[in-house]
C-alpha cells in the first residue's frame, strides 16, 4: 500500500540542489496522438476506420487490415493486470534516481495488451484503470491504478512524479486583487499546500478580497506589480527559490475592439498585464523554478496561466482583450518549450466570461471564482497541460477542434451572429 507522504524537513542551504533529469523523451510521430490526449487527461487509442480494431502501440498501419486510416478515439480505460515486476536499477539516470519502479502488462477490455507503469496499490491479477498522463519530458505514459480509490493513493511516488499535486508545496498567486484570488488560495490550502504567497500591487489601496484572503490563514502577502520589472525581479530574488507552483491570475480587461477605442491606452495596459506581465514573471521566476524541478517532495512542478477562451478566437466585443490573451497563449507555448528540459510543466486554464463586473453585460453562463479554483486544483492533480473551465470555454474548444474558420466566423458575426 502507498505510504502517506510526510512534510519535507527544512532544507539544508549548504547542500547542493539535485539537478533535474528526464525520462526518455523520444517518441514516433504516430504516438503524439497519445500525448495530445494525455495533455487533456483523456485515454485515447488508435481505432481502425475500416475494421474497427483498436491499436496499441501507436502505428502507421492497422495490424489487422493494413489500413492507414487510424483516427484516435477515447476508449474504455479498464482492464486486468496480467503480470508485474519491480525495477530496482536502470541504466537511465531518471529511473535510477527514483527506483524501485513498478511496471507490468494489462489486458484492456478494449482489446490490446499494453505495457505500463503500475501504482503500488494495484493487486496482482486485479482489475485496474489506465490513466494516460504526461511524464516530466512532456510525453504520454500509461499508469495502471486500482479501480477503487485507496487511501492516500495520490502519494504514490510514480503518480506524484507525473502530476503537480499541491500537497506539501508552496504556491504563488500573482494578483491578490483578482476576484478569483480568495477562491484559489482557499482551494490550495484545502489541497494541502504548505504555504501560499499572494502578490499585491499598490497594497495601500483597499480591495474587497483582502479580508477574505486574511481569513484563510497560512498566507503571506508580497508587494509585487507584474507591470513593474524591478518589482517582479526583487520578489523573484527572494521567493523564486521558494515557489513550487506559480499561478498567474493577473488580468486587465476593458470592453471594446480596435475601432471602438479612441486611442491605445487601454490596449497598452492589457498588453502590459496580460502579455508582458507573463513575460516578466517568466524571466524572473522561471530560472529558479527550473533549477528546483527535482528538489524532493516540494520540488517546483507547475506554472499555471489563467487565460480567456477568447485567446483561441477573437470576441469582437472584447477584441483588444482577446488579442492580449492570444499573445499570452502563444507565449505560454514558448514557455513549454523552454521549461521542458527541466520538467517544469506549463498548464493553461481557459475560462469563459467570469462572474464579475466587467462581464456584467454578457449573458450567462458565466464562470465563478470557485469553478476556476476547482479547475486549477484538478488540473494540477491530474498533471494536465490544458484545462477548459465553464460551458463557454468547453464549447469553444470543441468547435475549434472541428473547424477553426467556422468558429472565427461565428465569433466575429460573419454569418450575422
Amino acid at each position: 500500500m502507498t505510504t502517506p507522504l510526510t512534510p519535507p524537513p527544512r532544507k539544508d542551504p549548504q547542500k547542493r540542489t539535485v539537478s533535474p533529469t528526464q525520462p526518455p523523451g523520444m517518441r514516433s510521430r504516430a504516438s503524439l496522438g497519445l500525448s495530445a490526449a494525455a495533455a487533456e487527461g483523456r485515454f485515447a487509442l488508435q481505432a481502425c476506420a475500416e475494421c474497427g480494431k483498436v491499436q496499441y502501440p501507436p502505428r502507421d498501419a492497422c495490424s489487422g487490415c493494413l489500413s492507414t486510416d487510424l483516427p484516435w478515439r477515447d476508449v474504455s480505460p479498464s482492464g486486468t493486470l496480467l503480470a508485474e515486476t519491480t525495477i530496482r536499477t536502470s541504466v537511465n539516470l531518471y529511473f535510477r534516481e527514483r527506483a524501485p519502479w513498478r511496471t507490468g502488462s494489462v489486458q484492456l477490455d478494449a482489446g490490446p495488451v499494453i505495457l505500463c507503469h503500475v501504482h503500488n496499490d494495484c493487486d496482482r491479477n486485479g482489475r485496474v484503470v489506465i490513466w494516460n498522463r504526461l511524464d516530466r519530458s512532456g510525453q504520454a505514459v500509461l499508469l495502471a491504478v486500482p479501480e477503487e480509490r485507496t487511501p492516500v493513493m495520490e502519494d504514490d511516488p510514480q503518480l506524484r512524479a507525473m502530476t503537480s499535486d499541491p500537497k506539501h508545496r508552496r504556491a504563488l498567486i500573482t494578483d491578490a486583487r483578482n476576484p478569483n484570488a480568495p477562491a484559489l488560495a482557499a482551494a490550495l490550502k484545502q489541497a494541502g499546500a504548505s504555504m501560499i504567497f499572494v502578490a499585491e500591487a499598490e497594497s495601500w489601496r483597499p480591495y474587497p478580497g483582502r479580508k477574505a484572503l486574511e481569513g484563510i490563514g497560512g498566507i503571506e502577502f508580497l508587494q509585487m506589480d507584474v507591470t513593474d520589472t524591478s518589482s517582479v525581479q526583487r520578489m523573484a530574488g527572494e521567493y523564486g527559490g521558494k515557489t513550487d507552483i506559480l499561478i498567474n491570475n493577473a488580468r486587465f480587461i476593458r470592453p471594446g475592439g480596435a475601432l471602438a477605442r479612441g486611442d491605445v491606452a487601454f490596449a497598452r495596459d492589457e498588453m502590459e498585464v496580460n502579455y508582458l506581465g507573463l513575460l516578466r514573471l517568466a524571466q524572473a521566476f522561471g530560472p529558479a523554478m527550473c533549477g528546483r524541478a527535482a528538489d524532493g517532495v516540494n520540488s517546483a512542478v507547475a506554472w499555471v496561466n489563467i487565460l480567456s477562451a477568447w485567446s483561441l478566437s477573437n470576441n469582437a466585443e472584447f477584441g483588444c482583450f482577446s488579442a492580449s490573451n492570444a499573445a499570452a497563449y502563444s507565449l505560454s507555448q514558448n514557455l513549454r518549450a523552454e521549461f521542458r528540459p527541466s520538467g517544469l510543466r506549463v498548464m493553461n486554464v481557459f475560462t469563459g466570461p467570469t462572474e464579475d463586473s466587467w462581464f456584467q453585460p454578457v449573458p450567462p453562463p458565466k464562470v465563478t471564482p470557485q469553478a476556476i479554483a476547482r479547475s486549477v486544483i484538478g488540473g494540477l492533480r491530474d498533471g494536465l497541460e490544458d484545462v477548459w473551465c465553464g460551458d463557454v470555454a468547453k464549447d469553444m474548444h470543441e468547435r475549434f477542434l472541428q473547424n477553426p474558420k467556422i468558429l472565427e466566423r461565428e465569433m466575429t458575426g460573419g454569418g450575422q451572429g
